[in-house]
């Protein structure tokens, strides 16, 4: 995903420091960017959705408008942010259309498909409410490593452009992404 730089760093800090107009000139900047993100998203769930990736988009930007006192420190932070509201959005979604189904079967996670970077040819589908659950019990034991998968899978962000984020290197990112990905193929193993 291309990340714009200069103007949206400069809104994401007007945003920070209180101008709630900030958010509204910023949307128009990132909105194709977040369509995209949203399409990789429901190219991964193995159900189809009555969400469309526009509607995503726009339920993004109602909780984005509600959020208060973030410090925006980067367009990476932003988008991690962003694909962390999506995957919000599309669990809870999830887990309604399950709920209504009373037990209807969700698809296991086939990891060797799912856990791919965003916007690998080789992603396939994804159950997100089992990545979901798995994701929380990662958080509660490494919350780092968490944020890594956030910001690798869902975000698409590169290794160089995560390790930004969190403040740690390029070397921690990958060791720490490979130990994520095998944690998470054993916790999805066990839930099922």
């Amino acid at each position: 995903m291309p990340l714009p730089s200069g103007e949206i760093t400069e809104l994401l800090a007007e945003w920070s420091d209180g101008d709630p107009d900030a958010l509204e000139r910023l949307m128009p900047l990132v909105f194709e960017d977040l369509r995209q993100l949203a399409r990789k998203q429901f190219r991964r769930e193995s159900e189809a959705h009555t969400l469309q990736p526009t509607a995503l988009v726009h339920e993004v930007y109602v909780r984005l408008v509600g959020q208060r006192k973030v410090e925006w420190q980067n367009r990476a932070q932003f988008f991690a942010f962003a694909a962390m509201l999506m995957r919000r959005i599309l669990v809870d979604h999830a887990k309604a259309r399950h709920a209504a189904k009373r037990g209807g079967k969700v698809r296991k996670l086939p990891l060797e498909e799912g856990l791919t970077v965003a916007g690998d040819d080789g992603a396939g589908d994804v159950d997100v409410v089992a990545l979901d659950r798995a994701l929380t019990d990662l958080a509660a034991i490494d919350p780092r490593q968490a944020r890594i998968v956030d910001m690798r899978f869902f975000v698409g962000l590169t290794q160089e452009e995560t390790a930004e984020v969190l403040e740690v290197s390029v070397t921690t990112v990958k060791r720490e992404w490979r130990s994520a990905r095998l944690w998470l193929f054993q916790r999805i193993s066990q839930l099922a």
